[in-house]
């Protein structure tokens, strides 16, 4: 994995196509862009007809960009922006496993940490975050959980390559 469009094609294998599942707070979903984020960027259309092109822009934005994907390990910057594209709080779960202040801010000191790390072992501990964030969303745990954890074991299969 050494670029975007590799992270954006790696997410899609997790996210799949459409998707309305009436226990997901994020509603009709297509490529796993949510309908409230397809209409803030400008997206008026039936969800199902979704450009892969669009979901490809707004991820760019808002999920890799956003998070400075690129100013890491390609593995870390594809970890966090599935993480950003799937919930959560991928910031403070990178600065944790960098030992930074938890702000939610990505900045040069966050970049200089994470990447003053061994890759792996700050996938281990972001992961180990993610998993426990999970594990605490107990309503939707019992709808979702099993995807949630299968997504990431592939992320750690993707990410050990």
């Amino acid at each position: 994995m050494n670029s975007f469009v590799d992270a954006f094609a790696a997410l899609i294998g997790n996210e799949g196509g459409y998707s309305d599942n009436a226990h997901d707070p994020g509603g009709p979903t297509m490529y796993g862009i949510t309908q409230t984020v397809a209409r803030a960027w400008g997206y008026q259309g039936d969800m199902r007809m979704l450009p892969l092109s669009t979901a490809q822009a707004i991820a760019k934005a808002k999920y890799w960009d956003a998070y400075k994907c690129d100013q890491f390990d390609a593995r870390i910057g594809f970890n966090v922006f599935d993480a950003a594209y799937n919930g959560g709080h991928p910031a403070q779960w990178l600065q944790a496993a960098a030992h930074v202040t938890q702000n939610g801010v990505i900045d040069a000191n966050t970049v200089a940490a994470v990447r003053a790390l061994d890759p792996m072992t700050v996938i281990a501990r972001f992961t180990a975050s993610r998993i426990s964030y999970y594990t605490s969303l107990t309503g939707e745990w019992a709808t979702f959980g099993r995807g949630w954890m299968n997504r990431l074991a592939n992320n750690l299969q993707i990410s050990s390559t």
